[in-house]
């Protein structure tokens, strides 16, 4: 019903179907994705990166998976539609060597390439085995609130050759960006102009009674 989009506190029970959907609903940041401009940097199967965000409901589907070529490394470019505040992570693999190890995010650095993975994260994960896709990994949500773009680098896994990605959850709210507000901000004066930039997708809902 309408009460689906209003989260309840963490420790409840998730024992019936309702609580189950709301989890799922809570999981819908893939719904936000621009993927015509979604990359996966060093994928096997071209656009297989693409598969690994969908559907919670849909986590167990093993016929989607994105395995690495070259290495083991993989390197996510995800550009949002909006604006979003990123809570949390499932990433889910293979019970083997295949499974990523580590995952380090960044946000707001458009078309990353390995050659910029060696720059200070915003935050980096150990990640555990997960072949069920249960294990959720909360982000610093101050560092996340405001991401229309997050890159997602995978750089080792648990000692295989490749690594196999089935499932990429992203858990958060997103908001609508809308550009013309800009010249709305413009009297606030910026000391940086690179601030500027990020005004522009920024939502500004203050002014709205």
């Amino acid at each position: 019903g309408a009460a689906m989009a209003h989260g309840h506190g963490p420790g409840r029970c998730r024992c019936c179907g309702e609580e189950a959907a709301e989890r799922g609903a809570a999981w819908g940041l893939y719904l936000r994705i621009d993927r015509q401009r979604l990359q996966c940097l060093n994928e096997r199967r071209e656009g297989s990166g693409a598969t690994v965000f969908r559907p919670w409901e849909e986590r167990g589907d093993r016929s989607q998976f994105v395995e690495s070529d070259d290495d083991e490394e993989l390197l996510f470019n995800i550009p949002f539609t909006g604006s979003v505040k990123l809570k949390g992570v499932i990433v889910m693999g293979e019970d083997d060597g295949t499974h990523p190890a580590e995952m380090r995010l960044f946000r707001n650095i458009p078309h990353m390439s390995f050659d910029d993975t060696g720059r200070e994260p915003e935050q980096t994960f150990s990640l555990s085995r997960d072949p069920l896709g249960e294990l959720e990994y909360p982000t610093k949500i101050a560092r996340f609130s405001n991401v229309y773009h997050l890159s997602m680098h995978f750089p080792k896994n648990f000692g295989a050759e490749t690594t196999k990605i089935f499932y990429i959850g992203l858990k958060g709210e997103w908001t609508e960006a809308h550009r013309h507000e800009v010249t709305i901000c413009n009297y606030e004066a910026s000391a940086n102009p690179a601030d500027h930039k990020l005004e522009q997708i920024t939502p500004q809902t203050h002014f709205i009674s």
